[in-house]
């Protein structure tokens, strides 16, 4: 499943970008949502997601890299977002933050960075739509993959599998059209590519992820 990052998207075009996601039938638009304080970086808030809503019917797969996103979760499911993924250390109870944002009808899941380690969703993966892998340090778009994510990914979809969880693998960060197959191949289910997609021919690039996981 391919998920652009509109973080890269040229937002003076950003209309004719939806429409070439639409028609190219995208399985999710990962929205990074980034306050200058838990990530080096400020991006937009649920005003400009509940514009974006207008333009797709597909599902918004919105990364809160904020601190206290509890105080957040009404204001981005009444946005228009269909799954809320954040950090373990961003807030003080994750039970009950997950727990939040399912009884607003979204589906949660947890992002870990580089160097977070797998052992912290031991008692929460089952019940996690998905788990987000950064195959970057988070905050800003354009970077390189990091080869070792490659070992985490692995690793996650064995106790995934082991277990016999449905919970999805997500991994943004570096995601191009070269390294796609191997991440694929490592056991990731939802690529998120920014610059991947929307540098260059948009509708191509997104036609050549599509191929790779045909």
């Amino acid at each position: 499943m391919l998920a652009p990052s509109i973080l890269s998207a040229d937002f003076t075009n950003i209309r004719e970008d939806f429409k070439i996601m639409n028609e190219e039938k995208c399985d999710f638009i990962h929205v990074d949502i980034m306050d200058g304080n838990y990530v080096p970086n400020i991006s937009f808030g649920p005003g400009i997601v509940k514009q974006l809503r207008t333009l797709t019917d597909i599902k918004f797969d919105t990364h809160l890299m904020i601190e206290n996103p509890e105080n957040y979760i009404k204001d981005f499911a009444q946005s228009g977002s269909d799954i809320i993924t954040i950090h373990p250390s961003t807030t003080k109870h994750l039970d009950r933050t997950l727990n939040l944002i399912k009884s607003y009808g979204m589906k949660c899941g947890i992002a870990l960075n580089p160097s977070d380690d797998l052992t912290c969703l031991k008692y929460i993966l089952k019940d996690l739509y998905l788990v987000l892998i950064m195959s970057v340090n988070p905050g800003f778009g354009g970077q390189s993959f990091i080869e070792n994510s490659l070992l985490k990914i692995k690793d996650l979809r064995n106790i995934i599998k082991n277990n016999s969880y449905d919970t999805l693998i997500e991994v943004d960060g570096g995601v191009k059209i070269d390294n796609a197959q191997k991440i694929l191949d490592a056991g990731a289910d939802i690529l998120v590519s920014g610059s991947g997609v929307f540098k260059g021919d948009i509708r191509n690039n997104i036609k050549k992820f599509k191929e790779l996981m045909s």
